[in-house]
């Protein structure tokens, strides 16, 4: 795992070298999908999903697909249960992923920054590498430097501010995660429902907490959409004064969301 850290610290610094912009532009391989996003928000609470259906003439059956390599072979031998309960599958099944790494954009940091906040943006892309290597023994991830061909984008930013129906101003949050889907043609020129992840993460958090952050919402993004009760899960619903490691119950849900059927991965046509 260190090694895994190492070398995206190494890629992240040689961003900062650069200094260069990267151009984001998602290209869809088959038409505009329609943007169905679902939110969830840390450490706020409420977690809301899309309610439309997609333009599709019709959706695959939904089925499972094989189990990653590790959670095929994950066993708790002590038993120490889940949270699978609080999971809320979308309309479309579980937002589980099917092909292999799971590819991740971390957003870089603009040229023109001052010492200061160099050192700053460093710091945060350094404990986002870390979150990502921590997940990756579980689900093999890969990190991207094009946001249009990666699944999950972290960016640099605060969530988007919210108000509520009155007009009031909703709680300011750390970091929130969206998804949509859209439709890909690919290599087999089968036609698939695909999902992908956009998480905003406030940079200015302190290290040790912008990394919990990132491991929570990473834990949704890989699909765990919903929260743990209990304050020694990683997806746990709120902050705590000492931030867990990924914990046997979140592994133990982990394996039964990706057990059960989902519409997302299969041939549409």
């Amino acid at each position: 795992m260190l090694a895994f850290i190492h070398q995206l610290w190494l890629r992240h610094c040689r961003w900062l070298a650069l200094g260069g912009l990267v151009v984001l532009l998602v290209v869809f391989m088959e038409g505009a999908p329609r943007s169905l996003p679902g939110v969830s928000g840390q450490p706020a609470l409420a977690i809301s999903l899309p309610s439309p259906r997609p333009s599709l003439a019709s959706l695959p059956t939904p089925r499972p697909h094989p189990l990653p390599s590790f959670l095929a072979q994950w066993h708790d031998p002590q038993a120490r249960g889940d949270y699978f309960d609080q999971i809320q599958p979308s309309e479309w099944g579980y937002l589980v992923w099917s092909q292999f790494p799971v590819s991740v954009y971390i957003d870089p940091p603009p040229p023109d920054l001052g010492r200061f906040a160099a050192a700053q943006a460093a710091t945060w892309q350094q404990a986002i590498a870390q979150a990502i290597a921590a997940w990756h023994p579980y689900i093999p991830l890969s990190v991207v430097e094009t946001a249009a061909v990666a699944d999950i984008r972290i960016w640099r930013s605060a969530p988007p501010i919210q108000r509520h129906p009155d007009g009031s101003l909703a709680r300011i949050r750390a970091a929130e995660t969206r998804y949509n889907l859209y439709t890909q043609r690919q290599a087999d020129g089968r036609t698939r429902l695909r999902h992908r992840f956009d998480i905003y993460l406030s940079p200015n958090q302190p290290a040790a907490y912008t990394q919990a952050t990132a491991r929570h919402e990473l834990g949704h993004a890989l699909g765990i959409w919903g929260h743990s009760p209990d304050p020694g899960d990683v997806l746990y619903y709120a902050q705590v004064r000492q931030p867990p490691r990924i914990s046997p119950r979140d592994l133990n849900t982990l394996k039964r969301i990706y057990e059960q059927p989902t519409c997302l991965g299969w041939p549409i046509d």
